[in-house]
């Protein structure tokens, strides 16, 4: 089997960390790695898949004397805007977990159970999506290809570790009894609706960019989508309630519930009866997306509420970063 040269860029963070570990959970064909971080974390020793690197600080020299298959960020739309083009210049395929391209019209935004097909358009980039973004359109997708989706409500329960470590402190140290850096507002014990910066409209720049995406990515520009983001004392894992009206009715909910079960990517928890349903609590760790309390909303002639709920670093970061990656090499793209 063909290997691959490898970037990390990011590679001492949160999601850098989980990125290696999907990487070798997963067996990626990896030939030679680069690891890649700040000034700050240059020099620091990594260990991936038994051998030993040193993280090299990320800098235009340290990119263009090497041979990049692959580059996969996760340093920040700042460092992307600046870097990702470089890696791109030396025929290396980037894929970006920043904001800093996901509203270019030029780089795809892809979830590869949903938009695989896109990845064929890139022109050195690529976009990964919102965290919140990603586990909601696996859930939509096959929906929308059986019903045709008029409509979305999205009210999100967002755990603190989408905020990186500073917001995964916030809820550690606030249990101590110390006051929040990251948030404007303690979040032990507290629910905080605004994440990200507002807008002059009221929505928070987190709701337009789900809806902004949801449109990207399903490739509908036509879907009527409306969001309520919210930060909740959970360290990881994204929950989601999601409101889907439809254009075409369902026989009945057990329709609904099979479409999703033979769905890529997801697992159905839904046995009311017995108190299952997704927990954020046991979604940590996993690449799946996990769905519940599917029932038909009957304020509408056809429409359904489901619970949508995955580990937003795994799912809704590194692990659909590397999945990207792999359908690059699948679909023979790369």
């Amino acid at each position: 089997m063909k290997k691959y040269n490898i970037a990390v860029v990011g590679a001492t963070g949160m999601v850098g960390e989980t990125i290696l570990k999907v990487l070798s959970e997963r067996d990626f064909p990896a030939d030679n790695c680069y690891f890649y971080a700040s000034a700050k974390s240059a020099g620091k020793r990594i260990s991936f898949c038994g051998k030993d690197y040193t993280v090299i600080e990320l800098k235009k020299e340290n990119i263009t004397d090497k041979k990049i298959d692959i580059a996969l960020f996760s340093a920040g739309a700042s460092a992307s805007k600046e870097f990702a083009p470089i890696f791109a210049e030396i025929g290396c395929v980037v894929i970006d977990n920043s904001s800093a391209w996901r509203t270019d019209e030029d780089v795809p935004l892809v979830v590869p159970e949903v938009n695989a097909d896109s990845l064929k358009k890139h022109k050195g980039i690529i976009a990964n999506p919102n965290c919140s973004t990603i586990q909601a359109v696996v859930a939509l997708k096959p929906l929308h290809d059986a019903f045709k989706i008029k409509r979305i409500v999205y009210s999100t329960y967002q755990a603190v570790s989408g905020a990186g470590v500073n917001g995964y402190n916030d809820l550690k140290n606030g249990i101590a009894g110390e006051p929040p850096k990251k948030f404007p507002y303690p979040i032990f014990g507290n629910v905080l609706p605004h994440i990200d910066v507002f807008l002059e409209n009221g929505y928070t720049k987190e709701e337009e960019k789900m809806i902004f995406e949801t449109r990207k990515i399903m490739g509908d520009q036509s879907l009527k989508i409306t969001a309520t983001t919210v930060r909740v004392p959970v360290y990881h894992g994204h929950s989601e309630s999601i409101n889907v009206e439809f254009y075409n009715d369902y026989s009945d909910i057990n329709q609904v519930k099979s479409v999703l079960k033979n769905a890529e990517g997801i697992i159905v928890e839904d046995d009311i009866n017995n108190n299952i349903y997704p927990m954020p609590i046991y979604c940590e760790g996993k690449d799946e997306v996990f769905i519940g309390r599917i029932r038909k909303d009957y304020s509408v002639e056809s429409g359904i509420n489901m619970w949508v709920v995955a580990d937003n670093i795994r799912k809704g970061a590194a692990t659909n970063t590397v999945q990207i990656a792999e359908a690059l090499i699948n679909k023979k793209i790369i």
